[in-house]
């Protein structure tokens, strides 16, 4: 009688774990299934940025879909340009939530994520993770998952294409500069170097022309200072804000890690040896007004091959792409940026079409397409891979030229050496990168035209500047920083 309870005891265990397991195996199975009927397709709607080369590119793979996987399953894509980022984000919020002549909600949108961030916090997003196997989860770059998980367990952002920053140079003027002064590439691979090189440069520029003093040119600029802000905080360890588990942001900023970053570029700036004259440091460049820049792998398609200086003088050059500069001794972090997409949440059989769309246009060869026609980068594993890369260009009716293909080159190397770093989402997360960013070009640029216009007066140059690179200018400069960082996180 014992030994019949036993083997009743024993079987109820068997059958329990069997059925844990086939819950486990019933789920992951449960995710391949398809709502889909060919005979009533359903219609999803997509609303990204894309504009030019990159629209025509993303168009291109929209019709192959339709024409192909899509008239199989049941599903009709139909895309539509917002034009830029910003139009794109306005439009979203406003669409869903029912703003008097609003368009009708997209069912996916192209998204950074505070926009995406939130929509969530009024649960208008759909969770992605459900319609995904772990293994199409790991196909995935990590980092570009991590930044659309939201609360650790849902999957909110989608990673489609992304993008990092590179430097670019003016070949033909470096040469003559760093045979003249004796420097090398090596030089400017720390962010302390580029600054000494740069130094370097202005006081060159100005030798050139001894009878007029001050006239040195700036060596370097970038498109963006917000990344420089973020990226080389995070290098030197301070991140601005920490949030807790429940999602509330607070404020954590580190005096000496924001004196060495306003050091390395307000400092130079005012100085002349940056400067960010145009809109992009790509028309800086062709016009001279620098010769080294930094900007996103996408940027890199509008880096000049002549430069202007004026209207009677024009001359070609070539260009140098190399990694960006990195604090000396410091955890090398790269920026992940590129916006990702977002399924509006509505029924299971939309969502699941969205997925099906999303996860057919991310397969790499498609995704290596698209990428090399825009500019972008791969969002899996195996993707990034620069022969492959450079095989399927190569096959292109219309490859990218030698100037994308170093860049994407130099992009992925970096991707696979650094680490890929992106600052968490919070209520306020935009609102504080802008002013970031705003803050330190804008007195930087202000600073240094007063720098100049007095030293035209007949002030002595080095009198000048001590009245803006000072420790008493800094003190000032960073208790409004840090005090209006700090009315943008309490708003």
């Amino acid at each position: 009688m014992r030994h019949h309870k036993l083997l009743c005891i024993i079987s109820a265990m068997l059958i329990a774990c069997t059925g844990t397991v086939g819950c486990g195996n019933e789920k992951e199975e449960n995710k391949k299934k398809k709502p889909l009927d060919k005979e009533d397709p359903v219609t999803i709607t997509v609303w990204h940025y894309y504009n030019g080369v990159q629209q025509t590119s993303f168009d291109e793979i929209v019709k192959e879909f339709n024409d192909t996987v899509g008239f199989e399953e049941g599903i009709i894509v139909e895309a539509y340009s917002k034009s830029s980022i910003d139009e794109l984000s306005q439009s979203v919020v406003a669409a869903v939530n029912g703003d008097a002549g609003a368009d009708t909600p997209p069912n996916i949108f192209a998204t950074y994520s505070e926009t995406a961030y939130t929509l969530d916090l009024d649960g208008k997003l759909a969770d992605l993770k459900q319609y995904l196997t772990n293994d199409e989860i790991g196909e995935y770059i990590d980092e570009y998952i991590d930044e659309g998980m939201f609360d650790g367990e849902t999957l909110k952002i989608f990673p489609t294409a992304k993008s990092t920053e590179i430097m670019m140079i003016n070949k033909t003027d470096w040469d003559k500069f760093s045979q003249s002064e004796g420097v090398s590439l090596d030089d400017i691979s720390t962010i302390e170097g580029l600054v000494e090189v740069s130094e370097k440069y202005y006081n060159y520029t100005d030798a050139l022309t001894p009878d007029i003093p001050n006239d040195g040119k700036a060596f370097y600029g970038r498109d963006s200072a917000a990344n420089y802000m973020y990226i080389g905080a995070r290098q030197l360890g301070c991140q601005y804000v920490d949030i807790n588990e429940d999602g509330k942001a607070s404020l954590n900023v580190d005096k000496g890690v924001v004196r060495k970053l306003w050091d390395n570029y307000y400092v130079p700036y005012v100085k002349g040896y940056f400067t960010a004259q145009s809109r992009f440091r790509s028309d800086d460049a062709k016009t001279g007004s620098l010769i080294a820049l930094v900007c996103s792998t996408t940027g890199a398609a509008y880096f000049p091959d002549e430069v202007t200086l004026n209207d009677d003088y024009t001359y070609p050059i070539e260009n140098i792409i190399t990694k960006v500069p990195v604090f000396e001794g410091t955890e090398p972090y790269l920026v992940q940026q590129g916006a990702g997409m977002s399924v509006i949440k509505s029924d299971e059989k939309t969502e699941y079409a969205c997925l099906e769309f999303l996860k057919w246009f991310t397969e790499e060869e498609r995704n290596i397409e698209f990428s090399v026609g825009s500019g972008y980068l791969p969002v899996k594993k195996a993707a990034n891979d620069f022969e492959a890369i450079k095989n399927t260009n190569e096959n292109l009716e219309q490859p990218m030229d030698d100037t994308m293909l170093n860049a994407i080159n130099i992009a992925i190397e970096e991707i696979n050496e650094r680490a890929l770093y992106t600052s968490a989402p919070f209520s306020k997360s935009a609102e504080m990168r802008d002013y970031i960013g705003d803050t330190i070009q804008s007195t930087a640029s202000a600073d240094h035209e007063t720098v100049m216009q007095r030293i035209s007066g007949g002030e002595d140059r080095d009198a000048v500047l001590e009245d803006f690179i000072s420790d008493e200018a800094f003190d000032k400069w960073y208790d409004s920083f840090v005090s209006s960082l700090e009315g943008i996180i309490n708003s």
